[in-house]
């Protein structure tokens, strides 16, 4: 299996690390006394962190979390493969009532008959908790409309992962993306989503909480890994039962149009099978078996990251994925393209191609590989693009 050159992500642990440790600090985003507040060590590992090119006093700060929308949630169908569906799907919303019995309502949602054959194809890379630049971006593809409803036909879009931590409102994104499934579907489209490592970072934390896991580098836990990583209050309070469903329930990896989808730039999908349907099922089968450590070794290797940004070993890395899995490209998230590029905080000062000057996707790796993850966590942009792409 080839996993590159470079360092792979810092799900590894300390002790595994090597010269490279710049290349794996996280940029804490929850403040210290909360931290403290938790019990947690000061010298607790962090997982699934950023690379800190950035020295201490140029982290780019987080931005502000503003007012926006309430979406309400509603659980969609995930649909295998495109298949237009019978319309006036019903549409399932939470009715809140001010206490954590609130009801649920169903309504039918009328819906103009669906075109015949699929609709265009988007992705949309990570949004971590960022619901107003998500949703501002969709409106900018005419996806959704004012209201935030879909307003995209047979259109077709894929989120590939990380929904949560680090921004202000992963529960509203993920309230949003179930409604849209089930809108998406109506319309004769579909809205899906890929799993992230954040969402098996936040299902462990929801699940295991402080039980001591085997983290290849001493005692670890999944709440402490949360909370070093962005993990938010706010979303933990709101997290549901139905939420954790949901995420339990995304696939790692899929092919559409050619193109493989993943959240990850990681050779270690090969660990699970030898084809798409193999690695989704297993991967589902070892979260349904509940077990701390089983949860921690997937989160661990799907926080790996760089497999495909080296020039000599990347884009063998790519291709080993692509002949086991099929398509023609791979397009991920996880990454950001700014540290794909290297060019965020340079030796001379120079920031011009930092965070802010990301535009669009990043293709790399011999044009085999399509990074997603615009940096929207640190002033960069929150990426949703069509394929394939017009090179």
């Amino acid at each position: 299996m080839v996993e590159g050159s470079m360092t792979q992500g810092a799900g590894q642990g300390p002790a595994m690390r090597t010269d490279t440790l710049r290349d794996f600090r996280v940029p804490v985003n929850e403040p210290a006394p909360y931290a403290a507040s938790a019990g947690l060590p000061g010298d607790a590992p962090a997982y699934g962190e950023y690379p800190a090119y950035y020295a201490p006093e140029s982290v780019p700060q987080q931005r502000t979390a503003s007012a926006h929308t309430e979406v309400p949630a509603a659980p969609g169908d995930d649909l295998d493969g495109y298949t237009p569906t019978q319309r006036d799907l019903p549409v399932i919303g939470r009715v809140a009532t001010g206490g954590p019995g609130d009801t649920v309502q169903v309504q039918y949602v009328p819906q103009e008959a669906p075109a015949t054959g699929p609709g265009p194809l988007y992705v949309v890379g990570d949004v971590h908790g960022y619901l107003d630049e998500l949703i501002h971006e969709l409106q900018a593809q005419n996806l959704i409309d004012a209201d935030c409803h879909w307003s995209a036909g047979n259109a077709r879009i894929w989120f590939l992962g990380d929904f949560t931590d680090r921004g202000p409102d992963g529960i509203g994104v993920i309230d949003l993306v179930m409604r849209l499934s089930a809108e998406a579907a109506a319309a004769g489209g579909y809205c899906k989503a890929l799993m992230g490592n954040h969402e098996l970072l936040l299902i462990g934390a929801k699940r295991f909480g402080d039980t001591p896991v085997n983290s290849g580098a001493g005692t670890a836990t999944f709440q402490a890994a949360w909370l070093l990583n962005g993990g938010q209050r706010t979303d933990m309070e709101r997290l549901e039962d139905v939420h954790l469903q949901w995420m339990s329930r995304l696939d790692a990896a899929t092919l559409a149009d050619g193109h493989l989808l993943l959240h990850s730039d990681t050779t270690a999908y090969l660990d699970y099978g030898d084809s798409i349907e193999d690695v989704n099922d297993t991967i589902h089968e070892l979260l349904n078996r509940n077990d701390a450590d089983t949860t921690w070794d997937l989160f661990r290797k799907f926080t790996k990251r760089f497999a495909f940004r080296d020039e000599e070993t990347g884009p063998q890395a790519v291709r080993q994925l692509l002949a086991t899995y099929g398509g023609g490209r791979v397009v991920h998230g996880h990454s950001p393209i700014p540290y794909l590029l290297g060019e965020v905080g340079t030796e001379d000062g120079d920031e011009a191609h930092g965070p802010e000057s990301v535009d669009g996707p990043h293709v790399y790796a011999d044009g085999l590989a399509i990074a997603m993850d615009g940096g929207v966590t640190m002033a960069g942009k929150l990426l949703v693009q069509q394929l394939p792409l017009r090179d």
